[in-house]
């Protein structure tokens, strides 16, 4: 009981420094890419914050299946390095006896993963998308600033409003520059406001006012005077918001027999099946010989998390084009390293067999 309580909590620090490095890693990545496009005028600068968070939380599940694998990988070696796993095998117990507490301390993190996975990471993309499309309607609809130009979004039109009214349910002196059917249309009015219809959709009503057409290139235009124009605001909300399958429901895509949404579903649960076939791999793949170099295993290690990683990706791509069949493709990568993991244990075992008879 001491041993596995001391074994846990070693794990335990290596993976909270573990995850807090590979958490401000993502973070700072994704905040240098919201920004940009932020800068670049695709996202909405007050949106940068709640994708991030959104970008966090999709992210987790792959920082928290990389932090198990390494914090069992770190403290093993470390036990290697120190010479505790030489006492270890002196005193008779096995490699084996590392199982049962590499299990206990992970099983809370890979449930974590996958909740995440399953049911977190798909809201986050839906939440995502929506934000986006809000923050977008908001954008084009609400904030005309007055005495300034402002260009719609997700149209090819220019606002422009001299003055916004004490209660900010209306403007003055409105400027409308669009391009429809290609034609060029001016409009300008004295008032302005913004109307909703019954199914949703979204007007700018003017009041007083003058519109001007012209076909460019040619003398054709036509000048109308009306005491009241609806003109219907292009938004994305009146299209919908864009589904990607990333954001479809685990339910969703169990019920569905489209190739893509199964790839999909394979997948995510792919990755917490991952998950604790690495931890389990990272007790064999934890040693190393205090005479050769401590980073030998570190490569080994990554490059078997690289491969193992790899797999899963050309597998998932194989289901969704119909070359592999579901079932064939949850089991035949897990298969492979679950028949490798005792491979790596005996010989691991052998070797220092091998090593104390010649001492």
């Amino acid at each position: 009981m001491v041993f596995q309580r001391a074994a846990r909590r070693e794990f335990a620090q290596s993976a909270a420094g573990v995850f807090v490095a590979l958490f401000a890693i993502m973070v700072s990545i994704q905040a240098i890419r919201l920004l940009g496009d932020a800068a670049a005028g695709r996202v909405a600068s007050e949106a940068v914050l709640a994708l991030l968070g959104f970008a966090a939380l999709n992210y987790s599940a792959y920082l928290l299946t990389l932090t198990l694998f390494v914090a069992v990988l770190l403290s093993l070696s470390r036990a290697y390095r120190d010479s505790e796993m030489v006492v270890w095998f002196s005193s008779g117990a096995s490699l084996f006896r590392w199982i049962r507490p590499v299990l206990v301390f992970g099983a809370p993190l890979i449930v974590a993963v996958a909740v995440l996975t399953l049911v977190l990471s798909p809201w986050a993309h839906r939440m995502s998308a929506d934000f986006k499309q809000k923050i977008t309607v908001r954008s084009d609809a609400s904030q005309v600033a007055p005495g300034s130009f402002k260009e719609a979004a997700s149209t090819d039109r220019v606002v422009f409003v001299e003055a916004v009214s004490e209660d900010e349910t209306s403007v003055r002196n409105v400027f409308i520059s669009a391009v429809q059917h290609g034609k060029l249309g001016v409009t300008m009015a004295s008032k302005g406001y913004q109307e909703t219809a019954e199914n949703g959709d979204r007007f700018m009503v003017l009041e007083q006012g003058r519109r001007y057409e012209v076909v460019p290139g040619t003398p054709e235009f036509r000048i109308m005077e009306f005491d009241r124009y609806s003109l219907r605001v292009e938004t994305r909300e009146a299209r919908g918001i864009d589904r990607t399958i990333s954001s479809e429901s685990t339910l969703d895509l169990m019920k569905s027999d489209n190739r893509r949404h199964q790839a999909e579903l394979l997948w995510r649960i792919n990755i917490p099946i991952s998950a604790l076939v690495l931890a389990l791999l990272a007790i064999p793949l934890s040693f190393v010989n205090p005479r050769a170099g401590r980073s030998a295993n570190l490569i080994l290690a990554l490059l078997v998390y690289m491969v193992y990683s790899n797999m899963l990706s050309i597998v998932q791509a194989w289901v969704a084009q119909g070359r592999l069949s579901f079932a064939a493709g949850l089991v035949s990568v897990h298969l492979v390293m679950l028949v490798a993991l005792p491979l790596l244990f005996a010989r691991r075992i052998l070797v220092f067999s091998f090593w104390r008879l010649r001492r």
